[in-house]
């Protein structure tokens, strides 16, 4: 079996419902052999004996679920039944006393279309490496089953340790049993698993009478469930502006990314997010670092120098970011932050997991405290510059041998950059070059997952994006095996 075409990252990802042209991957033997692979992965590491499982929306949770959880218990586990949960909360699975799990299993895939899902995995250590997922789908490949089931299933409302979790750490900062009292905050969970966040916020005082798509649907009937969906955030803008809350909240599907907005209907979210929590975590930790992927902008990294902080840019992908800064950490780097423009927030003081409630719970609790002097989270904002334009674009290869293309292709373009522009010193990957003549700048890279390269264009002249497009339009034509179609239409 070719499983390793199910890698995605450091996760595992599939057509989980058949729909025209794209046959279901994630059958019940591919998901039960890799949840078996995975018991005897970690009962090699001295830790598979207990197990959780959890899902989110989607609508073959259920049988993946069942599926996973029967290969468990043939695999001779215990496995707690967490139902409907977030990503966050099954990695604190192996963290809480009551728990005490040696690994667990969410069944997700994230913002992706309705069709899809996927597992994640999690050891008392953290989230899997992409390395460990290719030894895990190489080993169940060749998995054979136990005749007997050895094991057991124990069901409880375990996301309500997660809920006390969070509503402990607000109570405990803010000084009050209701510390939310007299705040309207709209949630919106994009029928997704984020709807328990409303239910945190009601037992703290607050108003969320306001909040919107908290049912879960696994067809997502409303928006995209991703804060990066310009849609999405739409929504949530028009919801707060409707409702008169002080604050919106937007999560994925799984809850692991998050976005907010603010009384004035304002997204904050990429960049601007950056810039809040790490004005919020400067303020706490003076010098600190904040690690961000490659896509930042040029006006962040001078808010967080204007903070006192050091900003570092590395590689596109969470994990990629995440290990950066506990790198930094080892080396004595006091780093609480890593973080990328998706909305993966992962911070040192919660054991470095990727989660946007516990984001967006820090924010919030600043927001608690500022009011009583007056102000708002917006005004922690002051200082950071925009750019005047800001595009994207997404070149696709048709070429089969795209990496090596690529590979070309960015060696190609550092060294013309190299000779008419001026090379960011700070770049982390691919080819991120100044052009002052627009003030601006463009990056281009390989994707972390598929073949295409995104490229991404900041400028603060007017009609400065689309001249850098054409620039690199002008560049990249001479090449076959590209789809330049994407960034074309940037020079329209």
């Amino acid at each position: 079996m070719d499983l390793l075409k199910l890698k995605s990252g450091s996760d595992i990802r599939g057509n989980a419902v058949e729909t025209p042209g794209q046959p279901v991957e994630l059958t019940d033997e591919i998901v039960g052999r890799i949840a078996g692979a995975f018991a005897g992965w970690l009962k090699r590491r001295g830790g598979g004996a207990k197990i959780a499982v959890g899902h989110d929306s989607r609508i073959s949770a259920d049988r993946i679920g069942g599926e996973v959880k029967r290969a468990l218990i043939y695999a001779g586990c215990t496995v707690c039944d967490c139902g409907l949960c977030s990503t966050p909360s099954m990695f604190m699975m192996t963290q809480y006393p009551e728990t005490q799990c040696g690994g667990s299993i969410m069944i997700t895939a994230s913002h992706h279309p309705f069709n899809k899902n996927g597992l994640k995995f999690f050891t008392r250590a953290g989230g899997l490496e992409s390395a460990d997922i290719s030894e895990l789908l190489s080993l169940a490949a060749v998995y054979a089953p136990q005749e007997k089931p050895g094991g057991k299933i124990v069901s409880d409302n375990y996301m309500r340790l997660y809920s006390e979790r969070i509503s402990d750490m607000v109570r405990a900062a803010a000084g009050s049993d209701m510390p939310l009292k007299g705040f309207k905050i709209a949630v919106d969970a994009g029928n997704g698993a984020g709807g328990f966040y409303s239910d945190i916020l009601m037992s703290l005082g607050a108003d969320t009478s306001c909040s919107q798509f908290l049912q879960p649907d696994g067809r997502f009937p409303n928006h995209v469930p991703n804060p990066e969906d310009a849609a999405a955030m739409r929504s949530i803008s028009r919801r707060v502006l409707e409702t008169g809350a002080d604050l919106g909240v937007i999560f994925d599907t799984d809850v692991d990314r998050a976005a907010i907005v603010d009384a004035s209907g304002e997204e904050i979210n990429r960049n601007r997010l950056i810039a809040l929590i790490s004005a919020i975590l400067l303020a706490e930790q003076p010098g600190a670092a904040i690690v961000t992927d490659s896509v930042t902008s040029d006006g962040l990294r001078d808010f967080i120098m204007a903070k006192g902080g050091k900003h570092i840019r590395f590689k596109r992908g969470y994990k990629n970011v995440i290990n950066e800064a506990v790198r930094l950490n080892a080396l004595g780097v006091n780093t609480p932050l890593a973080i990328e423009t998706s909305g993966h927030a992962a911070m040192k003081e919660n054991f470095f997991l990727d989660d946007g409630a516990y984001l967006v719970t820090r924010i919030i609790i600043k927001m608690a405290l500022l009011k009583k002097e007056g102000r708002d989270i917006s005004d922690l904002l002051y200082g950071l510059k925009m750019p005047q334009e800001a595009a994207e674009a997404r070149i696709k290869f048709t070429s089969e041998n795209w990496q090596g293309l690529g590979k070309q292709i960015i060696g190609d373009l550092t060294g013309y950059s190299a000779a008419h522009y001026r090379t960011a010193p700070d770049n982390a990957e691919g080819i991120r070059a100044n052009i002052d003549t627009y003030d601006g700048w463009f990056l281009v890279r390989m994707s972390v997952h598929d073949p295409v390269m995104p490229v991404n264009i900041e400028s603060n002249v007017s009609g400065g994006a689309k001249a850098i497009a054409k620039e690199l339009v002008n560049f990249l034509s001479s090449y076959s095996g590209l789809d330049i179609s994407g960034l074309e239409k940037l020079c329209k």
